[in-house]
């Protein structure tokens, strides 16, 4: 089983403390936020975590190595200096992920910049459709949901009663079938494309092929040095 980390953002909001670090690399609880979910993901015997980065790139190769202080192996996706948002990173570490060559081994992702106490084995390891995301309330913070879970766990764009999407989910490579299709003009940076996920996971629900399921724990999105130092003073206790 193979796991993708989102870890190439700018991290605008967290500076100053981005200035000098990537967000992921930062520190919460007594451990960087990324190293939580290596612990997790190691723990749920995934053998291969793809990271995929831009900013500050060459601090995670240095920080992290090559994953075998957690028994994993990492391996790193370069996305340029630009980062090529969600959709166009996921579709540059395919490669590495198996989904090149008509596979579609199903991989875990989750972003590097939240904490959770999700419990990773609760996700489908061959997820029904083409995708599982894990939802959870909205933040205080957040004007809006994004989308609506039904009660037999299929996923719409709309609905009164949105929750938000947690950035830990379950993802067939085949999603980016026909990515062209749905993202016909995305902006190009250095020869690779530059697009969100959002559209591909909105078409693709109105086929009914994206579940999910509901996570009522602890979530968060650590997205400003507020919010960071909350966390890190509830994780001390």
């Amino acid at each position: 089983m193979r796991a993708l980390i989102f870890a190439a953002g700018l991290g605008e909001r967290m500076r100053p403390l981005t200035d000098a670090t990537p967000k992921p690399l930062l520190a919460v609880g007594g451990k960087r936020l990324i190293e939580w979910h290596l612990e997790k993901l190691a723990g749920l015997g995934v053998g291969e975590v793809v990271v995929n980065t831009s900013w500050l790139a060459e601090q995670f190769p240095a920080t992290l190595g090559d994953g075998a202080r957690w028994g994993l192996r990492i391996r790193y996706a370069y996305e340029g200096a630009t980062p090529l948002e969600t959709g166009g990173g996921m579709w540059n570490a395919l490669p590495l992920l198996g989904g090149a060559h008509g596979a579609d081994e199903a991989f875990l992702l989750v972003n590097g910049d939240v904490w959770t106490d999700y419990d990773f084995a609760r996700l489908p390891r061959e997820p029904q459709g083409l995708a599982h995301l894990v939802m959870v309330d909205r933040p205080a913070q957040a004007t809006h949901g994004d989308f609506a879970l039904d009660g037999d766990g299929s996923v719409r764009a709309d609905g009164e009663q949105r929750l938000t999407y947690s950035g830990i989910g379950m993802y067939r490579p085949r999603l980016f079938d026909d990515w062209r299709v749905i993202v016909p003009e995305p902006a190009m940076v250095d020869g690779k494309p530059k697009f969100p996920l959002a559209p591909l996971l909105r078409a693709h629900m109105a086929a009914g092929l994206i579940r999910g399921e509901h996570h009522r724990g602890r979530w968060t999105d650590v997205g400003t040095p507020q919010r960071l130092a909350q966390l890190d003073a509830e994780l001390r206790g």
